[in-house]
């Protein structure tokens, strides 16, 4: 089983990011998908959420309107995308698959910096 985390990197305040995970060695169709985030020295937080075949999401209200999480079953990937990022975004987002069993990718560091 992999989750493959990608696209993270810095950008500056009011900028946009898209993360991308692949997922591999399970049947992805059948996982509901979610990211999480740790920003340093702190709890991992929800972030978003996406039923198995992307018809429900769910967000926090401090992300809400601002990131859109998504999926493509063809590709076993997820996604987030995340527009207007504040300072405070700034974290290691993890993808997480939840199903019969709960897997997690290793992350990937968002820095949101001018």
């Amino acid at each position: 089983v992999q989750l493959v985390e990608s696209g993270g990197g810095l950008v500056q305040p009011g900028g946009s990011l898209r993360l991308s995970c692949a997922a591999s060695g399970f049947p992805f169709s059948d996982y509901g998908m979610r990211w999480y985030r740790q920003p340093p020295g702190l709890e991992r937080d929800f972030v978003a959420s996406i039923s198995t075949a992307g018809g429900s999401t769910n967000y926090p209200d401090f992300v809400k309107g601002r990131f859109t999480i998504s999926r493509d079953n063809a590709k076993n990937t997820v996604y987030l995308q995340m527009n207007s990022l504040k300072p405070e975004d700034t974290a290691v987002y993890y993808c997480v698959a939840v199903g019969r069993y709960r897997y997690w990718g290793q992350g990937t560091q968002v820095t949101v910096s001018s």
